[in-house]
């Protein structure tokens, strides 16, 4: 020792004993807290460790579940894809068939109107005619149905897309009033219709036959009394109504009457022909444009049909008047005109019917047709009757137009066509031609062609 102080002193008393026991003990404590800690961080590291790989395995395993359904995912829009692609290859060929459909099936119709005018105006025993007017009104009917059947396929597949536009409802009602007097004239009934100047906006090929189906249901179930038709302003809408004085409609019948194949409670006492279609057809079309269609009836004393539409403002709100024809019937006499149609008896019945009314007739199957035909330099057309659809996806207006073109002057035309469609209503008026539908009546075929040549 160098101070007297003992470097390292051993406890004498009893005292510095159990001082140096507690710091002992301290020291052990302080010790075995540290291991503890230690002990601690090793377990929890290794937790952690285990954590991480479990995490792993999870995300491994999500990792694929998620690759799986990438792939179904990626299959699934494929098979989408190829759906959607078959569904418009189907909705094409469904629009190509209905044409082609209304074509076949109306062209044989529209030559038997033909024929049957040029044979009742030869007849002149009652008997005969009255044959004669058997056989015209079944060929209306089966018209009519077939009209109808092909509306509501049309409707179904969807091929029906509304073109909307301003339509001026006295255009509509004039020509529905001249279609419509024949035959309420012919059962008694007092028809009348009420000229307007009202727009709305609506598509003019749907709306006309909506309304022209429920003034053809009006005078259908009405015996006695009449049948009106008229439009109304209210507010922002415009209601188009037709009345009758039928038989009314019973309140359990008066959603079922709107059904396809539905015929009322009227329709089976009357024994009427038809397959309950017409005003399935108002709904759908009503529905497709977004009008409202309402109905308020009372049995045994009529019905009010009503349609609704926006109103519209008319560029011009007076309506052109059509000019009134000659009251001559020798207004065709001598007259060149052009039938165009791929259909060998079309021809032979309007050779026949036009012959008869005393044009000069000269027909045509196709251009190669046209082209003789206008190689007669003798001959200049007042006139051309076109069918739309010609063989070999020719149509009927590449032969107006060529007509025309030979002669440097818009020669008037008119096409006729099964074809019922907004898109062939358009070409018609975008190449200034009048538009017929088939079966044509002769009459109304009669009186455009008398108003064209005027």
């Amino acid at each position: 020792m160098t101070d007297g102080t003992p470097t390292d002193r051993q406890p004498q008393t009893p005292l510095e004993f159990g001082r140096a026991v507690d710091k002992l003990r301290k020291i052990n404590d302080a010790l075995m807290k540290r291991v503890e800690r230690s002990m601690d961080q090793q377990a929890n590291a290794f937790s952690l460790f285990q954590t991480a790989i479990n995490q792993e395995t999870q995300i491994r395993i999500r990792t694929e579940e998620l690759n799986n359904a990438l792939t179904k995912l990626a299959q699934a829009n494929v098979e989408l894809s190829a759906a959607r692609d078959a569904a418009e290859r189907s909705n094409v060929f469904k629009t190509r068939f209905f044409t082609a459909v209304g074509h076949d099936l109306l062209q044989p119709l529209h030559a038997a109107r033909l024929t049957l005018s040029e044979l009742m105006d030869t007849q002149s025993e009652p008997d005969h005619k009255q044959l004669t007017n058997n056989i015209s009104s079944a060929l209306v009917t089966i018209e009519e149905l077939l009209t109808s059947i092909l509306d509501i396929s049309k409707l179904e597949a969807g091929v029906f897309v509304p073109n909307i536009q301003t339509v001026s409802l006295g255009a509509i009602f004039e020509q529905l009033a001249c279609n419509i007097e024949p035959v309420t004239r012919r059962k008694r009934l007092d028809f009348r219709w009420r000229p307007t100047n009202l727009g709305v906006r609506s598509d003019p090929l749907m709306l006309r036959r909506i309304v022209q189906n429920l003034v053809a249901n009006a005078a259908h179930y009405t015996e006695a009394g009449g049948v009106l038709l008229a439009a109304r302003r209210r507010g922002s809408q415009v209601e188009i109504e037709v009345w009758d004085t039928g038989p009314g409609v019973a309140p359990q019948e008066r959603e079922r009457i709107f059904e396809e194949f539905h015929r009322g409670e009227a329709s089976e006492r009357s024994g009427g022909a038809g397959f309950g279609l017409g005003l399935a057809i108002v709904r759908r079309m009503s529905e497709s444009l977004g009008h409202e269609l309402k109905l308020q009836s009372r049995v045994g004393v009529g019905s009010r049909f009503s349609i609704t539409a926006p109103h519209a403002a008319l560029l011009s709100q007076a309506e052109p008047k059509v000019q009134s024809a000659p009251s001559s019937n020798n207004y065709l006499v001598a007259r060149p005109l052009i039938v165009i149609d791929n259909d060998l008896s079309v021809l032979g019945a309007m050779q026949t019917l036009l012959s008869r009314w005393g044009a000069d007739v000269r027909l045509a199957r196709d251009l190669d047709d046209v082209n003789e035909i206008l190689s007669d330099s003798a001959f200049t057309p007042a006139i051309i009757l076109a069918d739309y659809h010609l063989d070999g996806s020719v149509l009927g207006i590449e032969a107006v137009v060529r007509i025309r073109q030979a002669f440097g002057r818009a020669i008037p035309a008119i096409l006729i066509t099964a074809d019922r469609t907004q898109a062939t209503a358009e070409a018609a008026k975008q190449f200034d031609c009048a538009l017929l539908h088939k079966p044509v009546r002769p009459a109304e075929l009669r009186a455009l062609m008398q108003h064209l040549l005027a």
